[in-house]
This record gives structure tokens, C-alpha cells and sequence, in this order.
């Protein structure tokens, strides 16, 4: 090989080694931005919907950190999720590219960097009516802001104040409450339903979801979604309880969840013209959540009218537990995991279509 062959074949290495390293460089790039959080954190309130094992900790029956909740969870362990695997918040918090799980603020050793990136405040059991928590032992809506404050000053510690505000305000706020309201109250008790008729006690929840979101934005929350209540009179236990010999729907509680969603819808587009600079979303999981229970095949399920565990009738919570006679051969088959709380599977198909629909308008 001659001299002037040598350089060329030199030159032609060094521009072959460049451009390889230039398009490793722009493909790593194109990894970072596809991976880069399109919000900086998610905060989560409501009830064991959101619940990652708040609960734990508390002198309550409304808990799940025992099998056989958790056993197709990543770790194969109970968590305090009231599911048997992940839970909408995972879900949601993985979407918007922040974390693959949403840990519970409370009864866990959490990193500074799980603490700027959120966690969830949500207490299985609790209400907008503080009668629901009281019943329950869970943590009410209102400590949960209590929380939500004590939080705020350990981000700014963290952070600095001027970090910290702006992530307050670029964060998603997402809540969730009411179905026990209806479930584990007023259509158990006499406590409400003596002195309020459906269309009352719709909006006595109503108004505390709306004292609740407003709070929020008086704290600094600019990005919230606010999810409607399910047909709950369609899940395993309120069939098992309400609905009859045939186990129907319980048509009373979906009649009154109905009558607060279509007020909720009213109440957002209110307090969105009262507040300047404010994304605040209704979420509505009714309509996909009941096509899905009526219509299981549609989404490749086989049995929604009970849950996975034991009879699945009306198991939930702490009657779903170690000495339960049988779990399901097959999850994946169901629904809803316990006569409550859907499965992961069903989660997941859930969050597909309510981020696509709703929670997406967050991020803008």
C-alpha cells in the first residue's frame, strides 16, 4: 500500500468512525427526548383507587398489604395496592414519562428524587364526605392537603422556593373520590340518606370536590383532573349487595353517580372561568368502564360480574386475604380483581383511554 493510498484509506476510516459516532450521538439524543417527563411530577389524591399503601400504616380493616394482593405486582409482593398488580397512577405517572411506579407518601423511605417527581396522598376507604373516612379509618380529603402542604415544604428544601413553585405549578394533579361516598355510605347507612335525597347528596359531594380543587390551586396547582365516579352499582360487591336475586346492576348508586358527574362537568368549566391560567380537566370513566363490564369480550375478557378473588362475590380488601379458599386460574380473564377494584389488565386499558381522551390536555 502506497502513501497516498494509506491517507486515503485513513481519512476514509476516521470520516467512517465521525459519522458513526455523530449518529450515535443524535440516535442517544433521540432516546433522551423520547424518554424526557413531559411533566415534572404527579401528585395523586382520592381513595384506594390511587392508594399505593397509605393505608398501611393506620389502625384500619381497609387494607391490601397481604397476599394475595401484589402477586403479579413487579416484585411479586403486596405493596398496599388494592389490585394485583399496578394501579392507575402507575400507569398514568409512567405515560407522562415521569416514573414507571407512584409511590405512597406516607410509611416510605422516599429518595429526594422520588419526592420531586411525586407520590400519591390517596387513603383507601375515604370520601369527599368526611363521614366516609370516618367509617373507614382512612385519612380524610382534607388531611390528605394537610399532607399535600407538609410535602410542599420538603420539595422547597429540596429545590430551593423558586424550583419548587415552578414544579408545584407544571406538576399533574389528579383526583379521585366519591364511589365510596355512595358504596360504603349512603346507600349502607342511614346517616346520610336520612336527611338527603339523591339529587341533594350529589351535590353535598359535589361542593366538596369543588372546596377540594380549589384549594389545590390556592397551593399552587395549575394542571388538575378531577375523575368522575364509576357505575359503581356494577361492581361485584353492589351487585352482590343491591343488586337483587339476579345480581344486577344497583341502580340507585349509578343514578346518583350520574347526577354528580353531570354536575361535576358544569362545576370544572365554572371554576375554569373563575381562575386565569389553569388547565382543570373532568375525567370521565363511566361510559368505558360500563361498556367494559356489559361488553367483556369486546376487550378480552371473559367474566366481569365477579372479581378474581375467592368467590369473588363479595371479597375485598381485608376478606381477600392469605386464607381465601381460591384466586382465579387465570387474572387475565377478569375485570376486577377483588368485588371492588378492577385488575391490572383492566387498569391498564382503562388509562389507554382516559389519557388519550382526557389526561393528555394535562401536558399542554
Amino acid at each position: 500500500m502506497n502513501l497516498l493510498t494509506a491517507a486515503f484509506t485513513f481519512s476514509l476510516l476516521l470520516f467512517s468512525m465521525q459519522h458513526g459516532l455523530v449518529k450515535t450521538l443524535s440516535l442517544n439524543q433521540n432516546a433522551k427526548n423520547l424518554t424526557k417527563p413531559k411533566l415534572p411530577a404527579l401528585l395523586a389524591f382520592g381513595d384506594s383507587i390511587f392508594d399505593p399503601g397509605n393505608n398501611n400504616d393506620l389502625q384500619t380493616m381497609t387494607k391490601s398489604d397481604f397476599f394475595p394482593y401484589g402477586m403479579d405486582f413487579v416484585t411479586h409482593r403486596p405493596t398496599g395496592r388494592f389490585c394485583n398488580g399496578k394501579i392507575p397512577t402507575d400507569f398514568i405517572a409512567s405515560k407522562l414519562g415521569i416514573k414507571d411506579l407512584l409511590p405512597a407518601y406516607l410509611g416510605t423511605n422516599l429518595s429526594n428524587e422520588d419526592l420531586i417527581t411525586g407520590v400519591s396522598f390517596a387513603s383507601g376507604g375515604t370520601g369527599f364526605d368526611p363521614i366516609t373516612s370516618q367509617l373507614a379509618a382512612a385519612i380524610p380529603m382534607t388531611r390528605q392537603l394537610e399532607l399535600f402542604k407538609e410535602y410542599r415544604e420538603k420539595v422547597k428544601g429540596i429545590l430551593g422556593e423558586e424550583r419548587a413553585t415552578e414544579l408545584f405549578s407544571e406538576s399533574a394533579y389528579i383526583i379521585v373520590a366519591g364511589s365510596d361516598d355512595l358504596s360504603s355510605l349512603y346507600f349502607s347507612s342511614s346517616l346520610r340518606s336520612s336527611h338527603y335525597d339523591f339529587s341533594s347528596y350529589a351535590d353535598f359531594i359535589l361542593h366538596a370536590a369543588s372546596r377540594f380543587i380549589q384549594e389545590l390551586l390556592q397551593l399552587g396547582a395549575r394542571k388538575i383532573g378531577i375523575v368522575g365516579i364509576p357505575p359503581i352499582g356494577c361492581v361485584p360487591s353492589q351487585r352482590t349487595l343491591q343488586g337483587g336475586f339476579d345480581r344486577g346492576c344497583a341502580s340507585d348508586q349509578n343514578q346518583v353517580a350520574q347526577i354528580y358527574n353531570s354536575r361535576l362537568v358544569k362545576e370544572v368549566e365554572k371554576i375554569k372561568k373563575s381562575n386565569q391560567n389553569i388547565t382543570l380537566v373532568y375525567i370521565d370513566s363511566y361510559g368505558f368502564l360500563l361498556d367494559m363490564i356489559e361488553q367483556p369480550t369486546k376487550y378480552g375478557f371473559e367474566v366481569s360480574y365477579n372479581g378474581c378473588c375467592g368467590t369473588g362475590l363479595l371479597e375485598a380488601s381485608f376478606l381477600c386475604n392469605p386464607m381465601t379458599l381460591t384466586v382465579c386460574e387465570d387474572v387475565s380473564r377478569y375485570v376486577f380483581w377483588d368485588s371492588f377494584h378492577p385488575t391490572e389488565k383492566a387498569y391498564s386499558m382503562l388509562v389507554d383511554y382516559l389519557y388519550e381522551n382526557y389526561i393528555h390536555y394535562l401536558v399542554s
